[in-house]
């Protein structure tokens, strides 16, 4: 799909990112079940977002907003300090095709909307503490410290799509398996035998995660398993796994005094981008819009 804004093609590029910001943003807040559940809607409000960047970029241009040349200069110094100074910064941008000057005008270009934006919110008024207590007892659930469980695996991965190969596969986890019941020790195995990373340098252990973290077939069966079990073949997009359950902690309701900041960051946030969303809903209103 074709987006134009005012004439102007949108390019792909601004959607990810806005889609990026939105899925790291949601996900200091949500499960990674959860923000997978919304990605649908992310990937939409993602491309309104991008929208409405372009539209911010070329109202912050009709009105001349001025950005200090030492504002400028300071980020791009702190991109400098991030690539490990002007040799490498260099060579990172040759590498993207890109020159210092062009860096400059996109920090430039990006200061003007955070000071657009910061005229725009400016009378946004911080959460008070009952509207904060308010969403907290309403949203609770998604606070609670979820369920978490340890475990090693072993895979081992088909060399192709077809049945034969898969048969394959399934053939040797089985072997392994029957090995391990057997009294072989699960990290030799996994060391010897997995196609993943975590067999030769950990003996299969993923450590802890919680319950929506892995593909959802290895999800259901570690959080089914009895510490200790080990599991039949699982079959997953990944290839067949064999488990072995290590840990498991129960998740526990949290308190509000522990999550009250995060909750102050996240309806300012809501509330900021409530003012914002008014403003360029009106720009919008006046654009050229296409999508084809």
């Amino acid at each position: 799909m074709t987006i134009r804004v005012n004439g102007d093609i949108l390019p792909d590029e601004a959607v990810m990112y806005e889609l990026s910001r939105l899925v790291q943003f949601y996900s200091e807040h949500m499960s990674e079940a959860e923000v997978r559940n919304q990605m649908g809607a992310l990937k939409t409000r993602a491309k309104d977002q991008a929208i409405g960047a372009k539209l911010l970029i070329e109202e912050a241009n009709r009105l001349d907003i001025q950005v200090p040349d030492t504002k400028v200069d300071e980020s791009v110094r702190e991109l400098i300090e991030a690539a490990g100074g002007q040799a490498k910064f260099e060579e990172l941008l040759a590498k993207q095709g890109l020159s210092e000057d062009s860096i400059r005008r996109n920090v430039r270009r990006g200061k003007r909307v955070d000071l657009l934006v910061e005229k725009i919110t400016e009378d946004v008024s911080d959460p008070t503490e009952a509207e904060m207590q308010a969403h907290f007892e309403e949203h609770s659930k998604e606070y609670r410290e979820p369920d978490r469980a340890e475990a090693q695996h072993i895979l081992v991965r088909a060399d192709s799509s077809s049945d034969e190969a898969s048969k394959t596969a399934r053939g040797k986890i089985e072997e392994v398996r029957q090995r391990i019941e057997s009294g072989a020790a699960f990290e030799e195995m996994a060391a010897a035998h997995s196609d993943c990373p975590s067999g030769k340098a950990a003996g299969g252990n993923l450590g802890w995660f919680s319950r929506g973290m892995m593909v959802g077939e290895f999800d259901d069966a570690v959080f089914s398993m009895e510490v200790g079990e080990l599991s039949d073949i699982i079959e997953t997009p990944l290839g067949f796994h064999v488990i072995r359950k290590t840990g498991a902690e129960d998740g526990s309701p949290a308190e509000y005094d522990d999550v009250r900041e995060k909750i102050r960051d996240f309806l300012r946030h809501a509330k900021r981008g409530a003012a914002v969303s008014a403003y360029v809903n009106d720009l919008r209103a006046k654009a050229k819009i296409e999508e084809d």
